[in-house]
């Protein structure tokens, strides 16, 4: 092997052309010496890199109400003849058909539904049963519709947290529900329950004694629980008090909740997402035993469409009405589910006119849902 062997064609031109300063003896050369990254021009716009990130797909559409649906309970509670709101939630298709829905409306007997279910939270976590044993004595006594009171003799009435919850859910008695209130710890407990499930714009009060003593314009005694005393005293009261009082809760209900958290959470409440399956039944099969509100939600179902239900009315001043209201779960015969709140907050209107308004919602849903 010659000398210039040693040498690659492009090192053999450097040395003809000069330009290669020495000559590395001894060994064969087979590449160019790199200059160093930091000797390097810095990068251009036109040189610099671009890396293709893949673009996910868009979600897909929300599922939309039925048209026909949206536009009859717009144009029934727009021309309802006071404040009203309402949400219907297709269960199984997931779309939301809904007026004035985010609006807090006072919920009056609506709340015994947040109370069970706080009852039901904490038996799913082991701290009661639906047998434990309750005492109503006379200082649980409350006011307005009260059946339970007619039991409460000498020492109390003993009975256990399923009964009360029956009593609560199925004939709205106050004086059941504020004992199980009690019992789990109090507006608290409901709170925490409400809060810890994700359920938002749905406020619970201080108890039926206290809201409906607050509404009134009175501060609660005892003494008021029974005969009548509730409504002597509240007839006593200047009118002026009594219309302050009103307007007060109205304006900005501590019970206030909108249509549209309601229906959400019992379609939460029918997908199991709120307790467990076996609590989920018991809640559902006792709102199903509901006979209270016969005008309402129920009048217009027809036959095979099943209801579990919650009603609740509030006070009357002269003509006015302060809650009138109907929420559930209804199923028709083809086994798809909706969660319906109809609630009218403050309004003039006779009874008939409210509870024909609730039943034209359920006649909308029945003609337009797809």
């Amino acid at each position: 092997m010659t000398y210039g062997e040693h040498f690659t064609a492009t090192q053999r031109a450097l040395i003809l052309l000069g330009s290669a300063p020495f000559v590395l003896m001894g060994c064969a050369v087979h590449d160019v010496r790199q200059e160093p990254a930091s000797l390097l021009p810095p990068p251009t716009a036109s040189s610099t890199y671009r890396v293709a990130v893949p673009v996910p797909p868009p979600p897909p559409p929300l599922p939309q109400a039925p048209a026909g649906l949206n536009r009859a309970i717009t144009t029934l509670l727009a021309n309802f003849n006071g404040t009203a709101s309402a949400a219907v939630i297709s269960i199984d298709q997931g779309w939301t058909a809904a007026y004035n829905g985010s609006r807090p409306m006072p919920q009056q007997s609506v709340s015994k539904l947040w109370v069970s279910m706080a009852a039901l939270d904490l038996i799913d976590q082991g701290k009661l049963t639906l047998d434990d044993p309750v005492v109503v004595r006379r200082e649980d006594l409350t006011l307005f519709h009260q059946p339970i009171a007619t039991l409460v003799k000498g020492d109390g009435y003993r009975t256990t947290v399923r009964e009360l919850m029956r009593r609560a859910l199925t004939m709205s008695d106050n004086t059941a529900n504020d004992r199980l209130l009690n019992y789990i710890g109090g507006p608290e407990a409901v709170r925490s329950f409400l809060t810890r499930r994700g359920i938002q714009n749905i406020r619970f009060g201080p108890g039926e004694r206290l809201l409906q003593s607050k509404t009134a314009g009175l501060t609660w005694r005892q003494e008021y629980s029974l005969g009548g005393g509730f409504n002597q005293a509240r007839s006593a009261l200047p009118p002026s008090v009594r219309l302050a009082a009103f307007n007060a809760y109205v304006a900005d209900p501590p019970d206030g909740a909108g249509a549209t958290a309601i229906a959400e959470a019992l379609m939460r409440l029918k997908q199991g997402r709120l307790l467990t399956p076996t609590s989920t039944r018991h809640m559902l099969d006792t709102m199903a035993a509901s006979r209270t509100g016969r005008a309402r939600l129920r009048a217009a179902l027809p036959p095979g469409w099943t209801l579990a239900h919650k009603t609740g009315t509030g006070q009357d001043l002269m003509s006015r009405n302060a809650g009138f209201n109907d929420v559930g779960i209804l199923t028709a015969p083809d086994g798809r589910s909706y969660a319906v709140a109809v609630l009218i907050g403050d309004t003039t209107a006779p009874m008939r006119t409210r509870q024909e308004l609730i039943q034209q919602v359920v006649q909308a849903l029945i003609t337009y849902r797809n």
